[in-house]
């Protein structure tokens, strides 16, 4: 299936330190590739797969769920682990939930986490139907391209696939019910203004995270790490990761 220009995996071989990235429901590794490339300039590993299902065509998407997904996150979190040291893993959006859920399973192996407007709560009304609009309706609008910055735009499917979203709740489930395995360092980033996801999420994580840090940013939309504070998102990850990694940072 013929990829769409840019949605592309992006891996980097750079020092000790590796970081997973996971990119959002529909998206494609595009929306965070600035950031991947961010830290890869500065001297660090960095591995951003594709997720199945994504970035070809929606209908592709619509035969995968969300343990397919989180089986590629695993084996590039597996093959960082090879490589390097330590590993951080992070994430936007649906991304932000398998970073978390790899967390809850690797403990220690995982030496922090930073999410941006991370999505582990059903708190759409549409998707409580899926698991019966899946047999009739094959794709809803998209939720795509949540940007303010003007000119900036998110590669993304303009259709949800319903049966593909219907396996969300599953996994949402799964990683409220872990949350307090979540002891490593985590950075959460959310925007004030975000159209996708509602403040459920992070008030959850909040909740049952007490030691995680919260920083609010207050102009971006959902797709923040394309927004007008990706800067602060890049460079808040890269002091994240000095902070708590225990093998310095190495520059190409």
């Amino acid at each position: 299936m013929p990829l769409m220009p840019g949605a592309e995996p992006y891996h980097h071989d750079g020092g000790q330190i590796g970081v997973l990235f996971c990119h959002g429901f529909t998206g494609t590794p595009q929306s965070l590739r600035p950031w991947a490339e961010f830290l890869a300039a500065r001297g660090l590993s960095v591995s951003l797969p594709r997720l199945p299902g994504h970035g070809t065509r929606w209908q592709e998407m619509n035969r995968t769920h969300w343990e397919d997904w989180y089986a590629e996150v695993e084996k590039a979190f597996e093959d960082l682990q090879g490589r390097c040291a330590e590993v951080f893993v992070a994430g936007l959006s649906l991304g932000g939930c398998l970073a978390l859920r790899l967390a809850e399973v690797h403990g220690p192996a995982v030496r922090g986490v930073v999410v941006v407007n991370p999505s582990i709560a059903n708190d759409v009304p549409l998707l409580r139907l899926a698991p019966l609009l899946k047999w009739f309706v094959p794709s809803v609008p998209g939720v795509a391209n949540d940007v303010k910055k003007a000119g900036a735009r998110e590669l993304a499917y303009a259709r949800t696939p319903v049966k593909a979203a219907a396996s969300l709740p599953g996994l949402w489930a799964l990683v409220q019910s872990d949350l307090a395995r979540v002891t490593q360092p985590l950075l959460v980033y959310h925007s004030m203004d975000d159209h996708v996801v509602k403040p459920t999420s992070v008030a959850i994580i909040r909740r049952r995270v007490p030691h995680a840090t919260i920083e609010e940013l207050t102009d971006s939309y959902h797709v923040a790490t394309l927004d007008n504070d990706a800067d602060t998102i890049f460079a808040g990850s890269l002091d994240f990761i000095r902070t708590h990694a225990s093998v310095p940072l190495q520059r190409d």
